[in-house]
C-alpha cells in the first residue's frame, strides 16, 4: 500500500531530516566562535556581534525566500494582521534568540553553553502544558524534567575550576533556550499563516535585519575580513538555512515531541565539537550533564 503521506511526516525521514538539523546546529557552537574571533570581535563589542549575527540570519532568511520562489510557493499572509504574528516570531526566533546567544557564547566556553542550552527542551514541554489543553502534565514529564534540569544543575558543580554560573555567559544562553522554546510553540500557528517554510525566510530575514540595524548604530564593523572568516560566516549561514528550513516543517506537521527529542544530540555535538575544534578542556560532568539531559527528554517522548 502506497504511504500518501508527506516526505516530512514519514518516520524514516523525520529521523533522517531532524538529526540533520540537530547535527549541523550542534556544530553551530565552535563555528559562531572561532568566527567571533577571526572577524576580530571581543566580548565587549555588542554592536559588533549584533552585526555577525545579523548578517548570517538575513542572508539565511533570503536564500530560503529565493528557493522558495523558484519552487513557484506562495507568498501570501493569510490576512494582514497576521504580519504581525510573523514579526512577533521573528523577534523570538530570531532577533531575540540569537542576541542572546552570541551575547553569551562570548562569556562562556562552547562546550557548556551547548549542554546549557538543552534547557529549551524542557521549556517547551512545560510551556505547552500551560498554554495548550491538549497537553496535559504527567508522571513522564514530571521525571523527565527533574532529570533535565538536573543536567543543568550539574554544569555548576565542581567550583572554579570546571566552570561556574556566570550572567552573562549562562544567563544569556538561558534566556536564549527561553526564546527559542517559545518560537517552537508559534511554530504552529505560524504554518496556519502563511506557508511554514516561506514563514521562516521571512523570519529569518526580519530577524537579520533588526540585528543589523541596531548593530551599526551601536557602532559594530566588521574589524578584521579574511577568506576563512568568510568561509566560516557561509558555513554559518548554511547551518541557518538547512536547520531552521528542516525544523520548522517538521515541527508543522508533526507531534512537537517527536520531533524535540532529537534535540538531545544539540548539547552532545555542541560539547563534543567544541573540546575538538576550540581546544576547551573536556570536564567529564559535561558527559554525565549531557546523559541526564537526553534520559530526560527520552522519557518525555517515549511512547506509552
Amino acid at each position: 500500500m502506497t504511504d500518501k503521506r508527506s516526505i516530512f511526516q514519514r518516520p524514516l525521514w523525520v529521523a533522517i531530516f531532524a538529526l540533520t538539523a540537530a547535527v549541523v546546529w550542534g556544530w553551530a557552537y565552535p563555528l559562531i566562535k572561532l568566527g567571533m574571533t577571526e572577524f576580530g570581535i571581543t566580548p565587549d563589542m555588542t554592536g559588533s556581534k549584533m552585526l555577525f549575527a545579523g548578517i548570517r540570519f538575513m542572508i539565511s532568511g533570503l536564500i530560503i525566500l529565493a528557493l522558495m520562489r523558484s519552487q513557484g510557493k506562495s507568498f501570501a499572509v493569510k490576512q494582514s494582521c497576521n504580519w504581525w504574528f510573523i514579526l512577533t516570531f521573528a523577534m523570538f526566533n530570531t532577533t531575540l534568540h540569537y542576541a542572546f546567544f552570541y551575547f553569551g557564547l562570548s562569556h562562556s566556553e562552547g562546550s557548556r553553553a551547548a549542554i546549557l542550552n538543552s534547557l529549551s527542551v524542557f521549556s517547551v514541554v512545560i510551556m505547552a502544558c500551560l498554554f495548550f489543553k491538549s497537553d496535559k502534565f504527567t508522571t513522564a514529564k514530571v521525571v523527565g524534567c527533574v532529570l533535565g534540569f538536573a543536567g543543568i544543575l550539574t554544569l555548576n558543580a565542581g567550583g572554579d575550576d570546571s566552570g561556574s554560573f556566570t550572567w552573562l555567559g549562562d544567563g544569556m544562553i538561558i534566556l536564549n533556550a527561553l526564546c527559542g522554546a517559545v518560537a517552537t510553540l508559534m511554530t504552529r500557528g505560524l504554518s496556519k499563516r502563511v506557508d511554514v517554510t516561506v514563514g521562516t525566510g521571512y523570519s529569518l530575514a526580519l530577524g537579520g535585519a533588526l540585528l543589523i540595524v541596531p548593530g551599526i548604530m551601536a557602532g559594530g564593523t566588521l574589524p578584521v575580513i579574511t577568506t576563512w572568516g568568510i568561509v566560516i560566516l557561509l558555513l554559518l549561514v548554511g547551518i541557518s538555512t538547512i536547520g531552521f528550513a528542516l525544523y520548522n516543517k517538521l515541527i508543522s506537521c508533526n507531534p512537537v515531541g517527536k520531533v524535540a527529542i532529537y534535540n538531545s544530540l544539540i548539547p552532545v555535538v555542541g560539547a563534543v565539537t567544541s573540546c575538538m575544534c576550540l581546544g576547551e578542556q573536556f570536564y567529564w560532568k559535561y558527559v554525565i550533564a549531557g546523559a541526564l539531559a537526553a534520559t530526560g527528554i527520552y522519557i518525555i517522548n517515549r511512547g506509552k
